[in-house]
Parts: C-alpha cells; sequence; structure tokens
C-alpha cells in the first residue's frame, strides 16, 4: 500500500497539494487544521493604493471579487502566491523568495511610490507593515478573512496515524502545526514534512519518524522533502 501523506493545509491550497502528493504515487488524506472565514474586503481600503502585498495565496482569491484598479502592482511573498496572483488577473507581479522579510526587502529595495495595502489574515497585521513604516513607505493593513483551527485531525488522518506502517503529515503554518499539538494525536508512527522551520517548531520532537523542512518556502520543495521522507522510511 502507498505511504499515506496527510494535508493539513487550508483550502484552497489543499486541493492542489493533495493532487501533487497524488500524482507521487502517494495516498493523499486531506485533513485541513485551519479554516479560512471570510469577513469581506471594505472597498474603500482600496482607495489611492498602487501597490497590494500578498503573503498567502488566500489573500490574492480575497481580494478576487474587489474591483481592484488598473496598473497595480502586486508584491508577492513567494511563487504560489505570485501564480495566483497572475492567475487572478494581476498583469505586474512582483515574486518574493517565500518569507515575509525577504519580501520587505524586495519592496524597500524598490521603494515603491504611493500606498502599498498589505491584504492577509488578522494574525499577520503588524510586522511586515510596521517594517515598511518604519522605512518610511506609506504601507497599510487590511484582513478581509480570519482563519480558525480545528479541533483535530480528520477521521482518515487519524487512522493513518494509527495504522502499522508509517505516516506522512505535512504541515504548511505555524498556526497548522499548533493546532495539531494541541490536539495531540499519537505521531509514534509519523514523519513531519514541513515547509519552514517555523511550521515545524510546535511540533518539533513529535515526529517518532523523523522531521523534514522544505528547502524553499513553497510547495514544489514540500513535495520534494516528502520524496526524502518517503526514501528515508523505505530505507
Amino acid at each position: 500500500m502507498s505511504l499515506p501523506v496527510i494535508v493539513t493545509r487550508s483550502e484552497p491550497g489543499a486541493d492542489e497539494t493533495a493532487r501533487l502528493v497524488t500524482a507521487r504515487g502517494f495516498r493523499a488524506i486531506r485533513s485541513p487544521m485551519l479554516r479560512i472565514v471570510e469577513t469581506g474586503l471594505d472597498p474603500g481600503a482600496l482607495g489611492g493604493v498602487r501597490h497590494l502585498i500578498f503573503t498567502s495565496v488566500n489573500g490574492v482569491h480575497a481580494v478576487g471579487g474587489a474591483p481592484v484598479p488598473a496598473g497595480i502592482r502586486a508584491w508577492c511573498v513567494g511563487p504560489s502566491t505570485a501564480a495566483a496572483a497572475r492567475a487572478a488577473g494581476f498583469e505586474h507581479v512582483h515574486e518574493g523568495a517565500g518569507n515575509a522579510s525577504d519580501l520587505a526587502g524586495l519592496i524597500l529595495a524598490a521603494f515603491p511610490q504611493g500606498p502599498l495595502l498589505h491584504v492577509a489574515n488578522e494574525d499577520a497585521a503588524g510586522t511586515l507593515v510596521a517594517t515598511l513604516r518604519a522605512a518610511g513607505c506609506d504601507a497599510r493593513f487590511a484582513a478581509p478573512y480570519r482563519t480558525e483551527a480545528e479541533p483535530r485531525l480528520s477521521d482518515g488522518a487519524l487512522a493513518a496515524l494509527s495504522g502499522s506502517g508509517p505516516a506522512a503529515l505535512l504541515v504548511h503554518s505555524a498556526k497548522a502545526a499548533a493546532a495539531i499539538a494541541a490536539s495531540d494525536p499519537d505521531l509514534a508512527r509519523a514523519a513531519v514534512i514541513a515547509i519552514s522551520s517555523a511550521a515545524l517548531a510546535p511540533l518539533k520532537g513529535r515526529a517518532g519518524l523523523g522531521e523534514w523542512i522544505a528547502g524553499t518556502p513553497d510547495d514544489a520543495a514540500v513535495i520534494a522533502a516528502l520524496m526524502d521522507a518517503a526514501a528515508g522510511l523505505r530505507g
């Protein structure tokens, strides 16, 4: 039987990750540990804005229904977010290396003129915008959605973890990892593959079969780390 791989990323990203997992011959088990609750974007928040900052694909989706001014530039944290922005119709997309700190450096190196609006969930408020403001940028923040943690992994995920063979657990954020840790599943026969060291932190030392961290914070690197983990488990 193929290795069960538990995808804990929130939707709609979980579907894409599960597709990549299945394409590699693994058995994908969807168990999002975060759910997106849309609260809506105040159209007035876009007034005068010439640049939008996205630190997740969900931010791009949240802006999807709003009247975005023509010519606006999208500053994206990494490849997946940049791809979502291009798919949403943004013509001017700047792609970061995968984390908010690098994105701030990219923006400050260009020092764009005009207001910048960071669109993200409410948990992301503060740090990036504060960094840009401290450097003299006109940066603002809007939270058109929030994330809420699920109380536990799905029945299918728990069954995989309690089976006789190994299972892999993919973690895309520290908040999802914290939700998993709080639910206290048995990870004795689990390998944890995290998108970053920060995402791994709440579960560090909990996985009985080891921990792997993606080389870069994107899905392609997560899948590469999964492949390395699977090879190690077979060995």
